[in-house]
Parts: structure tokens; sequence; C-alpha cells
């Protein structure tokens, strides 16, 4: 099995980054695949440029964008992690969704509209924020991200969703033990969502 991991945070030793490595760590010892992209760390350009608009004229793939999308193509599971800035992702996460997972890669031109390309792939997430996540649900953040985020970018792209965990009360501080406690639960999640099949006898 092959896992891409795209982890959106600006600091190294942040919560997003440490969950994002619990499961690249459990992933390689369970001996699939891992393809970690670090969008900070990658200095990835989140802007969309006007001729990557599929109906603009002269549209074309740019270089960094094919690089990526070469990097993705035979993933079997995309695991995001990310915190929640003004109840939203990340706008480079987002910059990554609009260039990389554009025309041609996550989805094509049909007869009756667009077409998923991405189809019998799993998509799971992991967002954090300082705020408890009963707030999060009561503001309406929860829903919206879980609409804009999960439900409508895994349609338009083919994805199955299998999961979102959402840790909430994730301030500067927050002790080891609470740390070490949810990568645990990040761990359970691969286990759950993507163990391999089991051998035939």
């Amino acid at each position: 099995m092959k896992h891409a991991i795209i982890a959106a945070h600006p600091k190294l030793e942040s919560f997003t980054l440490t969950m994002a490595k619990a499961w690249a760590e459990a992933a390689e010892k369970n001996g699939d695949e891992v393809v970690f992209r670090d969008l900070y760390r990658e200095t990835f350009d989140p802007c969309l440029k006007e001729d990557e608009i599929a109906w603009f004229p002269g549209f074309k793939t740019h270089d960094d964008v094919a690089k990526e999308r070469a990097l993705l193509a035979d993933v079997d599971g995309f695991a995001m992690f990310y915190p929640l800035w003004l109840n939203a992702p990340p706008a480079i996460l987002k910059g990554y969704l609009d260039r990389v997972f554009g025309i041609g890669f996550a989805y094509k031109r049909g007869r009756a509209g667009n077409e998923p390309l991405l189809t019998g792939r799993k998509l799971i997430s992991f967002t954090s924020t300082g705020a408890p996540t009963e707030w999060v649900i009561q503001t309406g953040a929860w829903q919206a991200v879980r609409t804009l985020f999960d439900s409508h970018f895994a349609s338009v792209c083919g994805l199955d969703v299998v999961d979102h965990v959402h840790f909430g009360g994730i301030v500067p501080g927050v002790r080891t033990d609470v740390i070490g406690r949810h990568a645990e639960s990040v761990r359970a999640s691969l286990a759950k969502h993507f163990a391999k099949p089991a051998a035939q006898g």
C-alpha cells in the first residue's frame, strides 16, 4: 500500500507535523510506502496561475504541479494533516488542492460534466485547533470543513472519505502525554482504515 501524507504547518515541531510523522512511521513499520509532502518545507507555491485555469487560452500544467502529480499518481490513500486557522485550512493547503488536484489529474471533462479520476482511493484528514472541539462545532466551522474539504472535494476526485479526526484544545505547551495519546489515535486510524487484506490460506 502507498500513502500520500499532505501536511501543512509552518513550524516543523508543530503538533500537526508530529501527528503526520506518527502516521508515516506507523505506515512504514507496516511495510507500506510513504510519500510525505511537507508543503511549507517544500515551499510549494499555492497561487493558481491564469494559464492553469482549464477554460482559459494557453492552458498548461506547470512543472511543479507535474512533479506533485507524478509523486501522487499511484497512491492508495491520502492522509491530510492541517490546523484550522480562522476556522479554515491554511492557504497553502487550499492552493495545493487548487493546483495539484485539478483537471487532468483529479477529474476530467465528460459528456455530462466532470468525471472523477481518483476512484478507489481513500481520504482521511486530521485537523486541530486551539479552541475546544465543541466550539468548532457550534460555530459551524466543523460542518463547513467537512462539506468543502471532505465530501465535496472527495466527490469531485472520486475519493472515499474514511474518517476526519479533529483534535481540539491544542495550544502551545500541550502536555507530552496528551501528544502521545493523540499520536496513538492516529496510528489506530491507520490500522482501522488502511489495514492490509488478510492473506488467503
